[in-house]
């Protein structure tokens, strides 16, 4: 139970304590997402948490936003070498040179192929289940995060493993995996 008086998923934290983790938790996480940049933004930001807490990256989500070109991936499809030089100068963001590539590569596979970016990821939503009951209960990777992360891979996309396919469709709504008791109402 917050200091507000609301029950959280026990990773959101408290409101007081982080109010960006608790804000991203009750308003961010788990709406359904649509729109080509949108998904491309959120595929770029998973991939940038591999390995690394959600928090960092959320609190690094305007500077991302700024050094990537708001996640427009006709801008970003255009980008070479000295402009992964650029963002690996950029202390806003997770200089990870693989990453960044990835970032690129993946506006690249979009573009190329006027891929419908919103229509291949919700095609792979699971069927909907009842919200799991507790942290244990909520996986890592599904056969449709694995599915996905495959057909991204044939696409032509990095940096896109089940683990990472499965958050993106946690953070997307395509699954909803808020605890049972959370007070965030079910969508």
């Amino acid at each position: 139970m917050g200091s507000d008086g609301r029950a959280r998923c026990l990773w959101a934290g408290d409101p007081t304590t982080d109010p960006l983790y608790a804000r991203y938790h009750d308003e961010e996480w788990g709406v359904i997402v649509h729109g080509r940049d949108a998904l491309y933004e959120r595929i770029t930001l998973e991939a940038f948490q591999s390995g690394l807490s959600w928090i960092t990256i959320l609190r690094k989500r305007d500077a991302f936003r700024a050094a990537f070109a708001h996640f427009d991936p006709t801008v970003v499809a255009r980008w070479g070498d000295d402009d992964v030089e650029r963002l690996m100068g950029d202390a806003g963001i997770v200089r990870n040179r693989a990453k960044i590539v990835a970032a690129v590569r993946n506006a690249r596979a979009i573009v190329d192929q006027d891929l419908d970016l919103d229509a291949l990821l919700w095609s792979f939503v699971p069927p909907r289940r009842g919200r799991p009951t507790s942290l244990q209960d909520v996986p890592a990777v599904t056969p449709e995060s694995t599915a996905l992360a495959r057909t991204l891979k044939k696409s032509g996309f990095a940096f896109v493993g089940p683990t990472t396919a499965y958050a993106l469709m946690q953070a997307t709504g395509m699954v909803d995996d808020h605890l049972a008791g959370c007070w965030v109402p079910a969508r």
